[in-house]
């Protein structure tokens, strides 16, 4: 049986291949530390899973989503971006809840890419704007992100030609895999380039708050113009600790959010209604846990780093997400090689650079998603393995 022949045009996402590697791994008596996997180890405050379990609980909430009301998450969504961003957003026509930012992020594509139409996508970058793009039909128009500009994409250096041409860009800060952050003065010259071009502008901005030090991540669309020309995409996974319930939005431009609803209502059948209820919960409940996260997350970053360091490896110290971006060791040239070498030696998994796109060739991403003591160990395997 033959499949889409569209499905030739990506790869499958290398880090659930990995899981079922290093899971063998672990069968086989190995002592695996997975580095690669953003699945932290924390969970929802309790006060958020009682809301749940008791929403659960009731006989009355297990029709079809449909069946209830949107109208207080709606409500919860667009409250917590006026709180928190100083964004108003009208619940009805600038909201969209989805089944974990995932869904939009590839359905995206969808609303706004006829077959061949371009996308300019950021690299490094998340691997599923790379196959959205290319599932929809699109053309990928890489524009890099290089060290010399933070990691932050350099707009007027995007050929007039291509930007003349292009339907959406993406834009990702705090970023997966960088952990680079924006300015505000960046947003501001995003929206004047994309509105110079008539670039629908994408933000993906689940990690907003997963931040330290004192730095606060700001939204795309707090910046004058922004509903014009773009929509963000936000998450509980990371900001609420529930990776698990699926609950992501969409916020933002009236006209991409009803090209959304209109693919959401052939797409699926709604939230879970118990997950309506506890997200509803989440959002208007205190966020007094995000600070000690933060802070456990802090000193996580301060163990990798302060160990990659002491290896001689390049790295610096991230504002924000739970992710280390850093250099390979000097004399190394295939970062993926090297990776799957350091598995095999000492058992310490970590996402080469060039998952990313060509230009994270030449870096590692690691996730804090242990506590201090076994990222130490990991440190210190990695170490012993470099200086050998």
């Amino acid at each position: 049986m033959e499949t889409a022949s569209r499905l030739n045009n990506f790869e499958a996402y290398l880090g659930t291949q990995m899981n079922i590697i290093l899971t063998k791994m672990r069968e086989e008596g190995k002592d695996v530390i997975n580095l690669g996997l953003g699945d932290p180890d924390v969970q929802p405050p309790e006060r958020q899973r009682k809301v749940l379990a008791e929403a659960c609980l009731d006989p009355d909430s297990h029709h079809y989503p449909s069946f209830y009301s949107t109208k207080p998450l709606l409500e919860a969504i667009a409250g917590v971006y006026e709180r928190r961003f100083g964004v108003s957003c009208d619940p009805e026509t600038e909201v969209l809840p989805l089944l974990g930012s995932a869904q939009g992020l590839f359905h995206i594509h969808t609303c706004l890419l006829d077959p061949g139409d371009i996308a300019l996508v950021p690299d490094p970058c998340y691997p599923a704007y790379i196959a959205g793009v290319k599932i929809a039909g699109g053309f990928i128009e890489p524009v890099p992100l290089l060290k010399e500009n933070g990691f932050l994409p350099d707009l007027w250096d995007i050929s007039p030609k291509i930007a003349n041409k292009a339907k959406m860009i993406w834009i990702n800060y705090p970023n997966n895999p960088t952990a680079a952050v924006a300015s505000e003065d960046f947003y501001k010259d995003l929206i004047e380039w994309a509105m110079k071009y008539d670039v629908a502008v994408i933000s993906d901005n689940p990690y907003s708050e997963v931040c330290f030090d004192g730095y606060t991540p700001p939204s795309f669309l707090q910046f004058e113009g922004a509903k014009e020309i773009g929509i963000e995409f936000n998450s509980l996974s990371k900001a609420y600790n529930c990776c698990g319930w699926r609950v992501g939005m969409m916020l933002g431009n009236r006209d991409i959010i009803a090209g959304m609803k209109k693919i959401k209502s052939h797409a699926d059948r709604g939230m879970f209604y118990p997950l309506q209820v506890a997200a509803t919960a989440a959002l208007n409940g205190p966020t007094d846990f995000m600070e000690e996260r933060n802070q456990m997350y802090r000193e996580r970053r301060d163990a990798v780093v302060n160990g990659l360091r002491e290896i001689g490896m390049e790295v610096e110290t991230p504002k924000a997400t739970f992710y280390v971006w850093s250099k390979v060791p000097e004399g190394v040239t295939d970062s993926k090689a090297w990776c799957l070498k350091v598995l095999d030696e000492i058992a310490v998994w970590m996402i080469p650079g060039s998952m990313y796109g060509a230009h994270g060739e030449g870096y590692i991403r690691i996730a804090l998603t242990h506590p201090v003591a076994r990222l130490e160990e990991a440190m210190r395997r990695l170490k012993k393995f470099v200086q050998a």
